[in-house]
């Protein structure tokens, strides 16, 4: 670069710019200097003026720097001939970009595409046959489906894969924007972000429960954790205050609105995991690298989706979020919030508001869960329960949901599983709850009316969530209209019975009002009117007709272009009817008069009723012009259509003698049999028809807009009366019950007192039934005499089915149903835990027996006196002498500190001998009955005492074992028995001294 120390009278702007800032830090001082001197130093400065600049700074030569001066190259221009992706695959790239934990899905025409590496990795996974796009720029990789099995493929990609997706979507382009956008009649940007937590109408989610997104997060994180965490800290062992930690907890169902939230502790959070049932958890990026090894040992063990999201700002206040709610939040209700709660609704608020880009939602205002408000169930108690789903392999059937589910709506099967998952501990709503059942259960007539409504009332919860979210179509309006009419009749039908109600049960009697005053249907009611009047069911159905269609012509397009790029081999393993390759039947003419499809009733409006009648008079004066051509050409088969690419034309089939050029038109297509060419009349005659469409087309969707406006005006009502059908829906499911099983209505109160006559196990009772065999009942009754019981018999006697019986029954009991016992007395329960079945966990280094000891551990330490606890072999996984010694130690710690009431059975019948001093604790067992010919049956009736044959060798029989085998065990039984008869009672005896010594010490 030259020099700049040449003398020059005028320099440009630009030189101007480089000498002031090299010379900037030095002008001052310059500048001064010149002020004071004479004239002719002065002149010895050089004088830097712009050409044309008012003001002039001087300074003296040698003040300015010499030599070459140094200046950063510019960055290089990309040349205009560089070759360069076309604008949709550049902007999928550009999208791949910014949306770097995305799967990119971009619509082009009626198609989805990935590209680049996001087709390489998926196409296999979605069996998608990869394809190369020819470009200036080089081949791409590229891979699609047809837009109809979006849902499809999303189910694979967002349910089985728990990946998320970005859908790009097309834009029209305003005839304004299109010399910006370079002409492109598209504008494609991500419309939403799909991920496994915030599902709202596709078709795959789960109608029969929740989909529910979580927030975890501990409140506000300390300055220090604001630092990065080292690779080191994150493997170190999580310090044991730290399970205490407070975690705020907010859950949300974008499908329904639900919104909750809750307090709890790192140590409690695998339970309310167990309860909740994610489907993604959303964690603070800081916090979960600071606890990275427990929280992922917790979420793992749930096998739960984690996705980390940085808040960039946390609000002030709760009320900042009151446009995605569908009532504001009053400064009362928000001081009831804990500060953990607040974070987390405003992490899990910002988190969804990001993958709705830009979405508008209404959401239910939170609702704050208080613990000692329900019954808690740990995680390992709901699955040894089989509470929602079998242990064994996860499936619903065999569970305590499939065997008392009678609900009639996918809405009501929702609040029943949450029942089930989180029991109520007030008594009061308890006894609302079973109030309710009694008047369905007396009433059966009434019962069968309500059921048979809720059958007609689909899933208004979804439908009005919907709309809220800017989503619902046409036909969600009939449903939703529907689901209006179906509330409507549930009122009329409960008022009358109301009217005709002569209980003397007070309580019972004043259940249905209570359900009846929540009720709010005037303004709903109006809107199912406007929604029926509005709506044309008659051209919604044929709308979907001509859909079906089109997805078929789709379809067959796609299987096309596979059958002629696939290599033999390829075309051999695809089945008979694709390798068929049949096109499905040509669609008529799109000048049908039957095409036009419309979704509102031409009586929706004045507007709308106009607008079609000029449309019929253009129509007829359609029909009259062809009649009109047909009667002066003599041509009977002309006909006056439009085509995609031709536009309006005249077209005529066989030999035609038209004069077209004294009828001054222009032919366009001319064959042997056939005929097309333009006619002005028609042409413009086929405008004002295309216009008249176009207006009709915008009265319907301002007649759609305005209704459903007034369906998010009614939001609130709309929601409380799908709640109230819920809960009908639950109660005449468990009414069903009781009537089918013979239950019986439980007392409840808020003693520590157990007291069952008759009970049954719920879902074992429906199995021997199905085998044709019976089931034998048994009795309970905890209390302070006997607030433990000692359970000890023979293998395959029903111990195990008895304690997990009446922990069911307390289960059931604080739902709000009927139980299966004769009678049924329960003091409210605050826990239940379970220590039942032997399950290892070598992943993460936990044998048989430390699993087991991990959930005795939870017990000992949780359990309080309104605790119920069953624990069945506790010790079983290691040595007798050590087996005993921990049973004994879990049975004194039960007894003499937790004070809970407990169901304890085992095989080591000397803690029989060894508790015989505690003063709480009652013995009980089952038997066998065996005959002279050696065959036996189990005695599954509880009796009072001990039994000391467990009968191994028994069932060891039952179960298959070589005969030769058996006979080897059963020399050695005998030969121990005869050569040790007293050492193993001993042994014990020797053990509980020890054990009652160290107690005493």
């Amino acid at each position: 670069m030259r020099a700049f120390y040449s003398k020059r009278p005028f320099l440009t702007s630009s030189d101007v710019r480089i000498l002031e800032a090299i010379s900037r830090p030095r002008l001052s001082s310059a500048s001064n200097t010149c002020r004071h001197a004479r004239p002719s130093t002065c002149n010895e400065s050089l004088s830097v003026r712009a050409r044309g600049a008012k003001t002039k700074a001087s300074l003296k030569v040698q003040d300015l720097p010499q030599g070459v001066i140094g200046i950063d190259p510019l960055p290089e221009l990309e040349s205009d001939d560089a070759p360069q992706y076309p604008a949709v695959v550049q902007g999928a790239k550009n999208n791949m970009i910014k949306f770097s934990d995305c799967v990119v899905l971009t619509r082009v025409g009626n198609f989805y595409e990935l590209y680049f590496e996001h087709a390489e990795q998926y196409a296999p996974l979605l069996n998608l046959k990869l394809a190369s796009k020819k470009t200036s720029a080089g081949p791409v990789a590229m891979a699609g489906f047809p837009f109809f099995q979006l849902d499809r493929f999303l189910k694979t990609l967002v349910q089985d894969l728990n990946k998320h997706v970005a859908i790009s979507e097309e834009f029209p382009v305003a005839t304004s924007g299109k010399v910006k956008s370079g002409g492109l009649l598209f504008d494609r940007r991500v419309a939403r972000v799909v991920t496994p937590g915030t599902l709202i109408d596709e078709k795959f989610i789960d109608p029969f429960e929740n989909n529910f997104l979580l927030s975890v997060h501990p409140g506000a994180i300390q300055a220090s954790a604001q630092q990065d965490v080292s690779s080191e800290s994150t493997h170190q062992n999580t310090p044991a205050h730290a399970h205490g930690q407070k975690l705020g907890l907010a859950w949300l169902d974008l499908s329904t609105g639900d919104f909750f939230t809750q307090i709890t502790t790192l140590a409690l959070l695998p339970s309310a995991l167990a309860r909740i049932r994610p489907r993604e958890v959303v964690l603070d990026p800081i916090w979960q690298a600071k606890n990275r090894p427990l929280l992922q040992s917790i979420l793992d063990q749930g096998h739960l989706l984690t996705t980390t999201h940085h808040c960039g700002n946390y609000k002030t206040s709760l009320s900042e979020w009151d446009h995605a709610l569908e009532t504001p939040i009053d400064p009362h209700s928000e001081a009831a919030f804990t500060s953990e709660e607040t974070f987390a609704i405003h992490h899990l608020l910002d988190y969804v508001a990001g993958q709705l880009q830009g979405l508008e939602m209404k959401l239910q205002p939170p609702r704050r869960k208080v613990l000692q408000e329900t019954m808690t169930i740990d995680r390992t108690s709901m699955r040894g329960l089989e509470i929602l789903e079998t242990a064994r392999d996860g499936l619903g059937k065999g569970s305590l949901l499939h065997a008392v589910r009678r609900t009639s709506t996918k809405s009501g099967t929702r609040l029943l599983r949450d029942r089930l998952a989180s029991p109520s501990a007030s008594v009061p709503e308890i006894e609302v709850r079973l109030d309710l059942v009694t008047a369905f259960l007396n009433d059966l007539p009434l019962r069968e009316d309500i059921i048979h409504l809720l059958q007609h009332s689909y899933d208004a919860q979804r439908l009005v969530q919907k709309f809220s979210l800017n989503k619902g179509d046409a036909d969600d309006l009939i449903y939703l209209a529907r689901a209006i009419e179906a509330s409507k009749a549930i009122q009329v039908s409960l008022e009358h019975k109301v009217q005709q109600d002569d209980s003397t049960n007070e309580s019972i009697s004043s259940a249905i009002p209570a359900l009846l005053v929540r009720l709010d249907l005037d303004g709903p009611t109006q809107l199912g009117h406007q929604i029926l009047e509005a709506i044309d069911e008659d051209g919604l159905n044929q709308k979907h007709r001509l859909e079906e269609s089109e997805a078929a012509s789709v379809a067959a397009l796609a299987q096309e272009v596979a059958m002629s790029d696939a290599l033999p081999e390829e075309i051999e393993r695809m089945p008979q009817k694709v390798r068929q390759n049949k096109r499905p039947p040509e669609a008529k003419d799109l000048d049908s008069e039957f095409e036009d499809t419309w979704m509102m009733r031409r009586t929706a409006s004045d507007s709308l009723m106009r607008l079609h009648e000029d449309l019929d008079s253009l129509r007829h004066e359609k029909f009259n012009l062809a009649q009109e051509l047909r009667d002066k050409f003599e041509a009977p088969t002309l006909t006056l259509k439009w085509t995609p690419g031709l536009g309006h034309i005249c077209h005529v089939r066989g030999a035609s003698k038209i004069p077209v050029e004294s009828l001054n038109a222009r032919v366009v297509s001319s064959t042997k049999s056939t005929r097309s060419f333009y006619l002005t009349s028609w042409s413009r005659l086929g405008s004002k028809i295309d216009q008249a469409k176009i207006y009709i087309r915008n009265e319907e969707q301002r007649l759609f807009a305005s209704l459903r406006s007034e369906v998010i005006r009614q939001l609130v009502k709309l929601r409380r009366n799908a709640a109230v059908l819920d809960e009908l829906d639950v109660a005449c499911s468990f009414a069903t019950l009781a009537d089918e099983q013979s239950w019986s209505r439980p007392k409840l109160n808020p003693g520590t007192e157990h007291r069952v006559i008759g009970g049954r196990h719920p879902t074992v009772k429906l199995g021997l039934e199905e085998q044709g065999r019976s089931f034998v009942s048994n009795d309970l009754f905890l209390g302070p005499k006997e607030r433990i019981w000692l359970v000890t018999g023979p293998n395959m006697a029903g111990k195990s089915t008895f304690l997990r019986q009446n922990a069911l029954i307390s289960i059931l009991a604080q739902v709000g149903s009927y139980v299966p016992a004769e009678y049924a007395e329960i003091g409210i329960v605050d826990q239940v835990f379970s220590r039942i079945g032997a399950a290892d966990d070598l992943f993460r280094d936990q044998s048989t027996f430390m699993v087991e000891m991990l959930e005795t551990a939870a017990i000992l330490r949780h359990a309080t006196p309104k605790s119920f606890v069953i624990m069945d072999e506790v010790g079983r996984g290691t040595t007798p002498e050590d087996g005993i010694a921990v049973g004994y130690a879990c049975l004194h710690h039960l007894h003499h500190l937790n004070m809970c009431r407990t169901l304890f059975a085992t095989h080591f019948h000397a803690l029989a001998d060894m508790t015989q001093d505690f003063q709480s604790l009652g013995r009980y067992c089952t038997d066998v009955v065996e005959d002279g010919n050696g065959s036996f049956s189990f005695i599954h009736r509880l009796r009072q005492g001990v039994n000391r044959q467990s009968h191994a060798l028994k069932v060891a029989r039952l179960a298959g074992i070589p005969e030769s085998a058996l006979e080897v065990a059963t020399g050695v039984l005998r030969d121990f028995s005869m050569e040790n008869p007293a050492r193993t009672t001993r042994d014990h005896q020797d053990l509980r001294e020890k054990n009652l010594m160290a107690a005493a010490a």
